[in-house]
């Protein structure tokens, strides 16, 4: 009887684990980086100002909260000064293990990101409040316009334009206001783009 009992049991949790989702299989690892989901983890690109979190398993002399320099570089003891900016947390610990491997077998580098302080947008023109803003998430251009207080009285809504730094060029991308709050479903989110750190978002 308790045989037949553990045999409905086992098939019960094995058609639970089918159904119901990641109850069949590991939790997923926590990234190695270990950064925060504020951006969003695995495309943010480290900035300067940005605050780091360097552990080094097994090494304390090495591990410590770095800021990143205005030069877009951070100091650590043995490999003194590292490119940091324009890097994702995991590139910059690929980075690091690189480095690290000339002086210590397999090392084991996480990276996270404490703060954020450069993920900055300008909003310009005709706003209620232009000026600078720092971010803490994902912003769309939308989100821009709210935190610049919403569009001005005589504000050309059909003729924004999102200027996006390009090495030593900017690139110039329109957006329509009004065709975007008019706009269903995924259409309008696909012209409410995100904004990237640097951009300049231009109301005439």
């Amino acid at each position: 009887m308790l045989r037949h009992i553990r045999r409905a049991l086992v098939a019960t949790l094995v058609m639970l684990s089918l159904t119901t989702p990641g109850l069949g299989s590991a939790a997923a690892p926590a990234k190695e980086n270990g950064s925060k989901p504020t951006p969003e983890q695995g495309d943010y690109r480290i900035g300067p100002e940005d605050v780091l979190d360097i552990a080094v398993w097994n090494n304390t002399a090495i591990s410590r909260t770095v800021p990143v320099r205005p030069d877009g570089k951070i100091s650590l003891p043995l490999l003194n000064d590292v490119q940091a900016a324009g890097l994702t947390p995991m590139q910059l610990r690929d980075v690091l293990i690189k480095k690290l491997a000339e002086y210590t077998p397999t090392p084991e580098v996480s990276v996270i990101i404490r703060e954020v302080h450069s993920f900055k947008v300008s909003v310009i023109g005709e706003v209620k409040k232009p000026g600078r803003h720092e971010l803490k998430n994902r912003a769309t251009v939308l989100d821009a316009l709210a935190m610049a207080e919403g569009l001005g009285e005589f504000a050309s809504r059909g003729r924004i334009v999102i200027l996006r730094p390009d090495g030593n060029t900017l690139k110039r991308i329109p957006f329509n206001y009004n065709k975007v709050v008019s706009a269903n479903g995924a259409n309008g989110e696909m012209e409410n783009f995100l904004l990237q750190p640097g951009d300049i978002v231009v109301v005439p």
